[in-house]
Order: C-alpha cells, then structure tokens, then sequence
C-alpha cells in the first residue's frame, strides 16, 4: 500500500470528522482544487478505505457478546487454519501474532452458548491445539484512527 501524503490525510480528517461532505465542499474547506480532491477521493476508496462492512457493529445485528480468542497452532497449517476460520461467519477477524498465542480471532457471538459452540469449532481446526477466550467486558477505547491522521499530520511540519 503506498503512503499517504499530507493532503490525502488531511482530506481523510475532514471525511472522518463529516463522511457525508462532498468533494467540491472538501476541496473549498482545505483550499484545494476539486478535481485534485475528488481524484485523490477516488483512489482513497479503492486503494485504501475499508468497505462498509468495517463500520457495521454486530451488536446492531444481536451478536453482542465479542470475545478474543487465542489459538496456538502448528505452524505448519496456519494457512490451512485461516482459511477455515473465514468459514465461521461469527470470526470478525484474525491476527497472526509473536508471542505465546500463534493467531487472535475476535469472535462475535449472540449469547455464551453461541460462543461456547464457535469456540468449539475453533478447537476442531486441524492443527489448532488450543484456545484460550477472554471476553469483552465494555470497549473502553473504540476502533479509531482521527487521533492518529491528526498525530501524522502535526509530525510533518
């Protein structure tokens, strides 16, 4: 993925803080040309937003327990294993890691049994050999990235 330059986040900031703003209203707001803006727009959205699939909560579709699974694996089926966890509708995403767990699923689930059953098609995986569930107790710092653009932005004057 190619770096974004100054103006490419500076049009994100505006986008994250007011998403229904039009190119021409976000080229007059940061001073730039239209047509720069809406080129730029364009190549964000297909080389660098997320879908609308990122923004949609499960809770809004009843699956309101989350939890984090952690799966320590044989090495040797990792791909084998994170072709299957796309199988399992309830695993939102999953994360290759360092340390003592080999991969972090975040599962969601819409009560404890559903949970108990994902967990254990988990388990099923060839080649998983544990797993190991911590559940969410309340998001104490939501998925953002506003505070971020905004640090970038002031580390490059």
């Amino acid at each position: 993925m190619q770096l974004l330059d100054s103006t490419d986040r500076r049009i994100l900031l505006t986008l994250s803080t007011t998403a229904k703003r039009t190119g021409s209203a976000i080229a007059t707001a940061l001073n730039l040309g239209r047509n720069t803006v809406q080129t730029r727009m364009t190549r964000l959205e297909n080389e660098v937003l997320d879908s609308v699939d990122r923004r949609i909560p499960p809770e809004a579709l009843g699956y309101g327990l989350l939890s984090f699974v952690e799966l320590h694996v044989e090495q040797r089926c990792l791909e084998e294993i994170a072709a299957k966890l796309e199988t399992i509708p309830e695993v939102l995403e999953a994360h290759g890691l360092t340390g003592s767990a080999d991969i972090l699923v975040r599962v969601a689930a819409k009560d404890a049994e559903e949970l108990f059953r994902v967990h254990g098609q988990l388990l099923h995986i060839e080649g998983v050999n544990r797993a190991d569930s911590a559940l969410s107790m309340a998001e104490l710092v939501p998925y953002r990235t506003t505070a971020l653009i905004k640090h970038s932005l002031s580390t490059d004057a």
